[in-house]
């Protein structure tokens, strides 16, 4: 393997000469000169349209095929009438047939390049004329100069085997233009293109000259007929795609693209260290701690081995994410701190801010772990965190890390409860700077602050829209992470309103090389397995729902996502609820509260704990118990503008009105929040309200004269908002709420002296109860 020629850009070094003879069109030069620059420029310096463009059109390592694709369109500037850029580019390949011709093609490369001073002098001295006007010089340090002046020195290092290796890959190359060039020509002698061969037919005669070929040429193809066709600098910059693939999008290298891979550099003599980093990011995808850990330690022990302490910050900050991932949170934290310190040592900003940007969101994640570490005031108080950071990232020019910390200024306000205009501010803010940086990569947690924002303000549709909006557009640009959190956001939505088959199906449409990231497919479980627990629990399945989530408890640990944890541990006090263990689900409440409180979290999660707490009271028959707790709840979430949070804590108030025989009250209330609330969509909060509603005028019809009208009307209205009550539990399966409806539509019959339809419900409320539906 060379170390940077192969036939492919002998072909680009062709091409350059088409375009300096200036055989190339005007309407033509964009489309040459930019396949050119596709393959000169690295990665980061292309565009991401131009690169996607690219990805689908070109293959890695460039065919004939190729370059006739792009020239046989392109009529020639000069020339023959009817031929093509393609004919003027196989003339220029054909021309190099024989070794010393590739050597002299190689040698005359440099009178594409504008001459220097002393050269001209030179040159004038020895009587040589200046180039042509009509030729187009290119300069030395322009892209294309650049690459014209390293393949000369390339070709110039080689050994002797290398060359002929080189030669023997470029006949074999150009081979497949054969047939065309026949044709264009009027047919080609047997040995056309190597000029040793078919003159030294004359004087050895045909079947000497095929058993020198024989010997010449096709040992060496037998022994690896793809000798010579990929470079060394082909497979590094295979590696720093596949690199900045991986960390872009979160994903594991597909096994048919690793078994190729291997392939590759199974034939390469020196294995660049890049692919230790490769490894160690598919390693750590796949959850393999010891290998991941063993390649990250080879990667920086050969890269450091020249440039001293330079890259100590990053080995260590690697490092610390990778302990972080596998539960290691106090050696991560050690880590990190060593980074900072590192990283100050060495002046290097990038570095250090990210590792205080990491500081802090690991802090929010793992409160406990932070306090038991000297780390605590490294960054003093959250708000001053994050202005530091925003100010040191607008210093330093590091525009992802300075809409990170404008979006974490957003979610802490969020959490806290503060201003919902100064939230906005920050997402704005944001946003301005990933259109104006073109971040796209930012897009993903943008779009997610906006996402929470609308379902913490009630308006559930637009959250929806905005989880919409990303698949559809950003997800190919984005973190796989990104478009898990996103899909299993949907997923919730669809839930909610009882589309447990379409929840799934969003889940199961995931892609599956995507999957292969075992923390990404932890994630993915055990969303699948929340909402699994989520229908047993609703169709009244509690064994299967016991069986469930004493799994989901066991991987309910400190590195969980504290949603997928709150998820979690509402669904076990729901377990617990319709065990009616209400002992065990009032500590379990308490427990959480506690801890909520301690490690300073969501104040959205805990309004949810404190509405839960009072709804209990009511469920054990005290419902006057919860009445301060309910008020407290409303009233945080009434400043904070957690509307949905706001629906179910009034809701609780309302229950316990009823229960203090205030039903004039309590009717007033729900019927002005239950227009709001069913704007949010919740099948859950909706049969609630409705059956808050329904035990209301229930009341209010039994403070009526019995037969008189009043009674009448109020019954009647129960009768409707029960089969409001019922459709929202049929909705999302909840037998036990049915149930419940079925019961007091039974009672209201009774009520009336209709003892046939009472017993219907009554046979209706059974029928349900061991699981026949209606």
């Amino acid at each position: 393997m060379t170390r940077f020629l192969t036939p492919a850009k002998i072909g680009l070094l062709a091409l350059i000469e088409l375009y300096t003879d200036a055989i190339v069109p005007n309407s033509s030069t964009i489309p040459i000169l930019s396949f050119i620059l596709n393959q000169l420029l690295p990665s980061a310096h292309k565009s991401s349209s131009q690169q996607s463009r690219s990805l689908h059109t070109l293959p890695f390592i460039l065919d004939l095929k190729a370059f006739e694709a792009l020239l046989s369109s392109h009529p020639a500037a000069t020339g023959l009438p009817g031929r093509s850029l393609w004919d003027h580019f196989l003339r220029k390949l054909w021309e190099v047939d024989s070794l010393d011709a590739l050597h002299s093609f190689f040698a005359t490369r440099g009178n594409l390049l504008a001459r220097r001073r002393e050269e001209i002098k030179k040159d004038g001295e020895l009587g040589i004329p200046p180039p042509s006007e009509d030729m187009i010089l290119l300069s030395r340090t322009s892209p294309f100069g650049s690459f014209i002046r390293r393949a000369r020195v390339e070709h110039e290092r080689l050994r002797f085997s290398d060359a002929l290796s080189l030669w023997v890959a470029f006949v074999r190359w150009r081979a497949e233009s054969r047939t065309y060039w026949a044709r264009r020509n009027g047919g080609l002698e047997r040995w056309a293109g190597n000029r040793a061969l078919a003159e030294g037919q004359e004087d050895w005669g045909a079947e000497a000259t095929e058993m020198l070929e024989h010997i010449t040429y096709g040992a060496l193809s037998l022994e690896d007929p793809d000798q010579g066709v990929i470079s060394t600098d082909d497979v590094e910059k295979l590696l720093e795609f596949q690199v900045e693939q991986m960390q872009k999008l979160g994903n594991r290298i597909p096994e048919d693209v690793k078994e190729k891979f291997k392939s590759i550099l199974e034939k390469n003599i020196i294995v660049p260290s890049l692919s230790h980093y490769l490894n160690f990011l598919d390693a750590w995808r796949a959850g393999d701690y010891p290998t991941s850990f063993d390649n990250l330690h080879r990667y920086f022990d050969y890269t450091m081995q020249n440039r001293d302490r330079l890259f100590y910050q990053y080995a260590l900050m690697n490092l610390a994410v990778l302990q972080a991932d596998f539960g290691c949170f106090d050696e991560a934290v050690a880590a990190m701190l060593e980074t900072v310190s590192t990283a100050r040592e060495n002046k290097d900003m990038a570095c250090l801010n990210f590792a205080l940007n990491w500081l802090y969101h690991f802090g929010k994640a793992h409160p406990k772990i932070m306090k038991g570490t000297d780390s605590t005031n490294i960054l003093g108080s959250e708000r001053e965190g994050l202005a530091f950071l925003r100010v040191k990232a607008k210093e330093t020019g590091m525009w992802t890390l300075w809409s990170s910390s404008l979006l974490s200024e957003a979610k802490l306000g969020m959490s806290n409860g503060e201003s919902v205009a100064i939230a906005m501010e920050n997402l704005l803010k944001s946003s301005q700077l990933i259109v104006e940086k073109n971040m796209k990569s930012m897009m993903g947690p943008q779009i997610a602050m906006h996402s929470s924002l609308w379902g913490r303000l009630g308006l559930a549709h637009l959250s929806k829209q905005y989880c919409d909006i990303f698949l559809r557009c950003h997800a190919r640009f984005a973190l796989f992470d990104d478009t898990l959190r996103f899909t299993c956001r949907v997923a919730h939505l669809l839930a909610e309103r009882g589309r447990y088959d379409e929840a799934m199906e969003k889940l199961e449409s995931l892609d599956e090389n995507s999957l292969r990231s075992w923390k990404a497919n932890q994630y993915w479980s055990k969303y699948r397995g929340i909402l699994r627990l989520k229908r047993d629990l609703h169709r009244n399945d509690l064994s299967g729902a016991d069986h469930l989530l004493s799994q989901l408890l066991q991987c309910n640990g400190s590195d969980t996502d504290t949603d997928l944890a709150f998820e979690t541990n509402t669904l076990h006090i729901d377990y617990l609820i319709r065990r009616t263990n209400y002992g065990r689900a009032l500590a379990r409440i308490e427990h959480l509260a506690s801890e909520m409180k301690e490690d300073g979290d969501d104040l959205n999660l805990r309004i949810k704990l404190l509405t839960m707490k009072a709804l209990l009271q009511d469920k054990a028959g005290r419902p006057q118990k919860g009445f301060s707790i309910a008020v407290r709840a409303a009233s945080i979430a009434w400043r904070a503008r957690l509307v949905p949070a706001l629906w179910g804590a009034i809701g609780a108030i309302a229950n316990i009105l009823t229960s203090l025989s205030e039903f004039q009250a309590s009717c007033q209330i729900l019927i002005a929040i239950i227009p709001r609330a069913l704007e949010y969509e919740n099948c859950t909060l909706n049969a609630q309200l409705f059956s808050f509603l329904v035990d209301a005028y229930m009341g209010i019809a039994g403070q009526a004269e019995p037969g008189s009208l009043k009674r009448k009307e109020n019954l009647t209205r129960c009768l409707e908002f029960i089969d409001r009550a019922f459709n929202e539990y049929s909705a999302i399966e909840d037998i036990k709420g049915q149930c419940e409806m079925m019961a007091k539509k039974a009672t209201i019959m009774k009520v009336w002296g209709e003892n046939v339809l009472a017993n219907d419900y009554a046979s209706a409320y059974l029928a349900l109860k061991n699981g026949v539906s209606i």
